[in-house]
């Protein structure tokens, strides 16, 4: 009896899936393993082919290895493409469009040479590494601090807009004080002096050298101690807020009890997957 082509064409297609996309069977473990392999290994070529030195004396190599790559990679997209059944969810899916990132600088480039600038967006084929080692619970702990940061928005908003008042005041308070002697040619570099002293970077290229003009920069110092504890404070309730949220919506199917926590799997009670 002849086997349908279809039932064989989805077979193969669900063989294909398996491997690519889940790490339960040996072939699936090994894809994992390979294309490990093949992302830090092309990291690298893109570490090493930023160094100059290097660059001049092995960028034949380093070009060659960025092709064996990036066809690699091109092949594996279109598998996974292949497999998936709502293709266009996919590509549109953050690590959809990781994976084409990784791939498009080099054709690109290929046709515009010019646009080399572009070379820089292949060290994202790290974030692929989220992927194959299924670090799920942390890609939940980032929606959660998401969360918190889109509740704080408001507040943060209201913070920056404040600084900025700040800074200017200063800013312009430094340009009368001290002028242009001591480096405060305009008042947007006296500006940037503030925000460099009220965030405590202080690289040290424009200092105060009156009286009026240090007593002015260590009242600044003084506040950006306390200025600086007030984004933290509201992130930090917000996450509270939100992890609460979750924890307490975070209900058993089967029994009903709350109170899992974010990443659980299981309910604590009966055992019923969540």
């Amino acid at each position: 009896m002849n086997q349908n082509p279809k039932t064989s064409k989805q077979t193969a297609k669900q063989k294909l899936y398996k491997i690519i996309f889940e790490a339960d069977t040996q072939k699936g473990k090994a894809f994992d393993v390979v294309l490990i392999i093949f992302i830090i290994c092309s990291s690298l070529v893109v570490l090493l082919d930023s160094i100059v030195s290097i660059n001049i004396n092995y960028g034949a190599i380093l070009f060659a290895l960025e092709w064996i790559f990036v066809i690699a990679f091109t092949l594996e997209y279109v598998l996974r493409i292949y497999c998936v059944d709502d293709k266009i969810g996919y590509m549109k899916s953050f690590f959809g469009i990781i994976d084409l990132l990784s791939i498009l600088p080099a054709f690109v480039i290929f046709i515009f040479p010019s646009a080399k600038f572009l070379l820089v967006v292949r060290i994202l084929r790290l974030l692929r590494l989220f992927r194959i080692f299924k670090m799920i619970r942390y890609v939940e702990e980032s929606n959660v601090l998401m969360k918190a940061l889109a509740a704080s928005r408001q507040k943060i908003t209201v913070f920056i807009f404040t600084m900025l008042f700040i800074v200017t005041v200063v800013g312009a308070l430094m340009y009368i004080v001290e002028g242009p002697d001591y480096g405060y040619d305009s008042i947007p570099q006296s500006m940037y002096w503030a925000i460099t002293t009220v965030t405590t970077v202080g690289y040290g290229d424009i200092s105060p050298g009156t009286p009026v003009g240090k007593l002015i920069a260590s009242i600044l110092m003084f506040m950006a101690y306390g200025v600086l504890a007030v984004p933290t404070g509201i992130i930090t309730y917000e996450l509270s807020q939100v992890s609460k949220k979750n924890v307490a919506e975070k209900a058993c199917p089967n029994c009903g009890i709350e109170g899992h926590s974010p990443g659980s799997d299981f309910c604590y009670k009966c055992g019923e997957k969540l």
